[in-house]
């Protein structure tokens, strides 16, 4: 992958050019304190005391930004409390205490209220709900932590935890460029949070990732491969050729690389609406592909070549583990594994309250 062939698939590069394809954006050039505070680094680096604790060698402890509208997607911390002393029945609080730590506590927590207030300003005008990403990448990693379970975000207390919980938006923010084999490691980028509006009729089986290889289309994958839904194998022979006219017609003659992927949603009344755009390889998940097969002979993107269209068909062709669910301990149950301790003091808790405790109508 070159450095130019990423810096193209950028949404604030490419989104002007295919406006009236895509779904509607706004733009925010993020400061480099938000930047910093993405990463856990602290917000003022040439301060001897830039994180809250004294301790140069320690990142900031994960803190919300401070919210100026007091919207807030989780609850904040009023008090630095060790969870084991609650259970000592001499331990008490008095409400100055909590007073103090809960200021202590909204003290360390960063504020960004100009971002703020233009973030807020572009969610209401995107209709009260939009879905965030920085130049390259969404935080889809980190739905886990929403209240809902999606990216839908109607606030930016929202958008500042689905950024700071996200690997992937690490990703790009310090290992996009240097990834490239043509970066001297000297290029910067501006970074951008794009807002999408939010469209809660959305079907995940309607999108799709294609792959364009010597400027032609040689494959097409479902995009949420994760599911099976039968409606794919009745409409496949539909919607194939409307993807094909649309990168005919629009993808091809406007981007300028010469291998890329690009995402696609087609619509109920049959358009097709461009999504993203992502770099041949590298980091881009190939789906229902291989890179080795697309980079084969096979997908060499000969004139007249016919295009690879796949989907999942049935139950069995479900793909789960895709590094896009939750953190790995909520899924890794193998012994010794994060879920697997829990699991098995939970079970010990259980077994000591039934031996400790009467049941309800004993004497």
């Amino acid at each position: 992958m070159r450095e130019e062939e990423l810096l193209r698939c950028q949404i604030q590069e490419w989104y002007p050019i295919f406006k009236p394809y895509s779904i509607r954006t706004l733009f925010h050039p993020l400061p480099d304190s938000f930047l910093r505070y993405l990463l856990g680094l602290p917000l003022n680096p040439s301060s001897p005391d830039g994180d809250a604790d004294g301790d140069d060698d320690a990142p900031p402890p994960f803190l919300l930004p401070v919210s100026a509208s007091g919207r807030d997607p989780l609850p904040r911390p009023t008090a630095h409390i060790d969870p084991v002393s609650l259970l000592d029945s001499e331990t008490s609080f008095s409400s100055s205490d909590d007073d103090d730590a809960g200021e202590a506590s909204s003290t360390a927590a960063p504020s960004f209220p100009e971002l703020e207030a233009a973030v807020e300003r572009s969610i209401a005008a995107l209709g009260g709900a939009a879905f965030p990403k920085l130049n390259w990448s969404a935080p889809k990693d980190a739905a886990w932590i929403s209240a809902d379970g999606t990216l839908r975000c109607t606030s930016f207390a929202d958008v500042a935890l689905l950024l700071r919980s996200s690997d992937a938006i690490a990703h790009d923010l310090s290992h996009a460029l240097p990834s490239c084999r043509d970066n001297e490691r000297s290029s910067t980028t501006t970074f951008y949070l794009a807002l999408r509006k939010w469209y809660p009729s959305l079907r995940p089986e309607m999108e799709f990732r294609c792959f364009a290889r010597h400027r032609r289309l040689v494959g097409i994958s479902q995009r949420e491969v994760t599911g099976f839904y039968p409606v794919l194998l009745d409409r496949r022979h539909e919607i194939q050729p409307l993807i094909e006219v649309f990168f005919a017609e629009v993808v091809k003659p406007r981007f300028g690389s010469e291998d890329y992927t690009f995402d696609v949603y087609v619509t109920g009344d049959g358009r097709v609406k461009l999504l993203d755009f992502n770099p041949w390889g590298a980091f881009t998940l190939p789906l229902l592909f291989s890179w080795e097969e697309l980079e084969g002979e096979a997908f060499g993107g000969e004139e007249g070549q016919a295009v690879e269209f796949r989907i999942v068909e049935s139950q069995c062709g479900v793909r789960p583990g895709l590094k896009t669910a939750v953190p790995f301990d909520y899924l890794d149950t193998a012994e010794g594994s994060g879920w697997d301790q829990f699991l098995k003091k939970a079970d010990e808790e259980l077994r000591r309250q039934t031996q400790t405790t009467p049941p309800p109508d004993a004497d």
